[in-house]
C-alpha cells in the first residue's frame, strides 16, 4: 500500500497493520533514514497527511517510551530489525510483557495503553497512526499502584515519567 494509494479517510487498526507490514517489505522507502545518534532513540516522520501518520523509529536497549496512549488514534507497529518489548499495565498484578521480534507486527485501538522498550541493540520499527497523532497521554504509576495521565503533544519525545514500574 503506497502512500499515494491510501484512501482519503481514517484507517482502522487492521489497515494500519497492513500498511506497516507493506512498508517493512520495501526498505528502499526508509532504510537510508536509519540512524543511532549517540545511543539515543531516533525517529523520523515517513508520511503525514490528514488521515494517517507514519514514523520510523530506531531503538537501543536504553530506549523506553514510558507508559502512554495515542489519544484518539489507532495504531500499528512492525519491527523490521532487532527486538522490542511491548508492555501493558496490569493493575494489581505483574505487567504483561511481550517480545516483538523482527518480522512481527501488532495493532491497537485508541484505548490501548502500553510502553515500548528497546531490547536488542540497533532495533528498528515502523509505526502508523490514524487519525494522525496530535495529543498522547503519558502515564506514571506510583509505588502504590496509582496511575496518573498527563496530556502531551505528539511532537514531544516519549520517555518514562517514573522509574520502570
Amino acid at each position: 500500500m503506497a502512500f499515494e494509494s491510501l484512501p482519503e479517510r481514517s484507517l482502522d487498526r487492521h489497515e494500519l497493520r497492513r500498511l506497516v507490514d507493506d512498508l517493512a517489505a520495501r526498505p528502499e522507502e526508509w532504510r537510508e533514514l536509519v540512524d543511532f545518534p549517540d545511543g539515543h532513540r531516533h525517529y523520523v516522520s515517513l508520511h503525514r497527511d490528514e488521515y494517517v501518520d507514519v514514523w520510523l523509529l530506531c531503538w537501543t536497549p536504553e530506549s523506553d517510551t514510558g507508559w502512554h496512549d495515542h489519544d484518539i488514534s489507532s495504531g500499528a507497529v512492525t519491527v523490521v530489525d532487532g527486538v522490542l518489548m511491548e508492555c501493558n499495565p496490569r493493575i494489581g498484578g505483574e505487567h504483561v510483557e511481550v517480545k516483538v521480534e523482527a518480522g512481527a507486527s501488532f495493532c491497537f485501538g485508541p484505548e490501548h495503553i502500553h510502553r515500548l522498550v528497546g531490547v536488542a541493540d540497533r532495533s528498528v520499527s515502523i509505526h502508523a497512526y490514524s487519525p494522525p497523532l496530535w495529543r498522547m497521554g503519558q502515564y506514571s504509576i506510583d509505588d502504590g499502584g496509582v496511575m496518573r495521565r498527563v496530556s502531551v503533544s505528539y511532537a514531544d519525545e516519549l520517555r518514562p515519567l517514573d522509574p520502570a514500574a
